[in-house]
């Protein structure tokens, strides 16, 4: 049977019916057709007499068989033949990422969550020494079970004859222009290779996600920046493999089937259902003190008298210890004058604490554009409680593992003593505080003053020795958990420091 010759109807190995031609490019071209034997449909490459890489092509395929990542396109058969050669894999129906945009960016958590999804897969993958070296929107599918698949490893590669030197990069970089078109609806390319519209650029370097769509988080930008835009990393370390993709998403929140999602909902239910029932059962417990027949009211009787002997001599004995414990403490006047005397000393020696304003606060992030909402920050220091700036959402209480912290950052106006720094949290509580204080603005030059674990509401942090500097920083290391998401908030913050202002 010649290739050339192939026409639907025609069936390959005896049980695979070519049904629709669903493209064709430079020789190769993609069937829908039927696995008799399993009654499924099944995806089908066969290949002109005159396509150049039919055995690159079928290598790679046979190689992709072995992966068993279910995220990955199975191919179920591949053969290399004189009259024809022919590769079999997986039918995936669903939603690739091009059709998902088609109403604009992603809700920024679903469209990291499908990218880490695709970076775990791959990084199976890799340890295989299998690549794609092409991802493009239309090979991340949201399938119609709700999973993810990543189509086309090793073998899109294979068909249009890519090789490269640094796989693992060229990978890394292809999952972050994917988050990059997730989180902002634009390619960071050519709108060729996609059919998206091309990402705005500034200065001849495309724009990070953040500054072409409102509303992304600084820690997915970050992501973004460190896999795809090297002219935006400013110093930030690259992310060179799907492995270190996989690692800076690994807390984020994975795309799930609404079923799965709500499954713990019935039973809650169920359990406050059982509840109630017990409730109904328990009313014939409270009767158990009725009253008892009078025989046994009189033995009570007895023991009650004999119970309130006891009770009097005990008042009698207390009232003796505590008139000979007055009496001793005037017979010695001067005693509690010497224990007080070291209290009294101390606090007229101690140096009064004078509050001094801020005369700045702004968001502090050390990564990407070092904005953490710094349109809020201001709050903190208007004097009003019930106003406040909180940190952006994370998945984990340690961030995501994405940077070690966040905070708010006080500019002093000067440098100054800090006696200490009271600041108003959250009820919730798992907030980890440090305060860092120093005189300039980046966190190489601000040293650790004072640490507050496990802080809630309002928390004083204190210098344990003399802490001078212009700048005051509230350093969150952990965040508590607040409806899912974790994130930290300061409502209010005053500064003290010792003597005048």
């Amino acid at each position: 049977m010649s290739t050339s010759s192939v026409e639907p109807g025609t069936r390959l190995a005896e049980r695979f019916r070519l049904e629709d031609r669903v493209s064709e490019s430079d020789g190769a071209t993609l069937w829908k057709a039927i696995d008799e034997i399993l009654a499924r449909p099944v995806a089908v490459h066969t290949f002109s007499p005159d396509f150049p890489r039919v055995h690159e092509v079928v290598t790679a395929a046979r190689a992709a068989s072995r992966l068993t990542d279910p995220r990955l396109t199975q191919v179920f058969d591949a053969a290399e033949h004189d009259d024809h050669s022919y590769v079999v894999s997986e039918w995936v129906t669903g939603d690739n990422l091009s059709d998902l945009l088609a109403a604009g960016p992603l809700e920024p958590e679903r469209a990291a969550g499908l990218v880490a999804e695709a970076a775990e897969a791959l990084t199976h993958a890799h340890e295989s020494d299998l690549y794609h070296l092409c991802l493009r929107p239309e090979h991340l599918v949201w399938t119609t079970g709700n999973t993810v698949k990543v189509l086309g490893v090793a073998v899109d590669a294979a068909l249009s004859g890519l090789t490269t030197d640094q796989p693992a990069l060229d990978d890394a970089e292809g999952l972050g222009r994917l988050l990059y078109a997730g989180l902002s609806g634009h390619w960071p390319g050519d709108e060729e290779e996609t059919g998206l519209p091309t990402a705005p650029m500034i200065d001849g370097h495309f724009c990070s996600p953040r500054q072409v769509t409102a509303g992304v988080p600084g820690y997915l930008d970050a992501v973004t920046i460190r896999a795809c835009l090297p002219e935006s990393r400013k110093g930030n370390a690259p992310l060179t493999s799907p492995s270190e993709i996989a690692d800076a998403l690994a807390n984020v929140a994975r795309p799930m089937p609404i079923p799965i999602a709500y499954s713990p909902t019935p039973a809650v239910q169920s359990a406050s259902h059982s509840e109630g029932i017990e409730t109904e059962r328990r009313p014939p417990l409270p009767p158990q003190p009725r009253p008892m027949p009078s025989r046994a009211q009189g033995g009570g009787s007895t023991l009650n008298r004999v119970l309130m002997t006891v009770v009097v001599l005990l008042v009698i004995a207390a009232v003796g210890v505590g008139a000979w414990t007055i009496g001793r403490s005037l017979g010695s006047p001067n005693t509690p004058q010497a224990e007080t005397s070291p209290t009294a000393s101390a606090s007229a020696s101690a140096q009064p604490m004078v509050v001094v304003k801020p005369e700045k606060a702004t968001g502090f992030d050390p990564l990407a554009d070092r904005d953490e909402k710094n349109e809020m920050a201001p709050l903190t220091i208007d004097g009003k409680p019930s106003t406040f700036w909180k940190t952006e959402n994370y998945n984990s209480a340690d961030l995501g593992n994405l940077k070690d912290g966040v905070g708010l950052l006080l500019d002093m106006g000067k440098s100054m003593q800090i006696g200490d720094v009271v600041a108003t949290l959250a009820e919730a509580s798992g907030a980890s505080v440090e305060l860092k204080v120093g005189d300039a603005p980046e966190l190489g030059s601000l040293k650790t003053v004072a640490k507050e674990k496990n802080g809630a509401g309002k928390i004083t942090l204190k210098p344990d020795q003399a802490a001078s500097g212009r700048y005051v920083l509230i350093w969150f290391t952990r965040l508590p958990a607040d409806a899912g998401k974790f994130h930290g908030t300061i409502y209010e913050v005053v500064v003290h420091s010792p003597g005048s202002a």
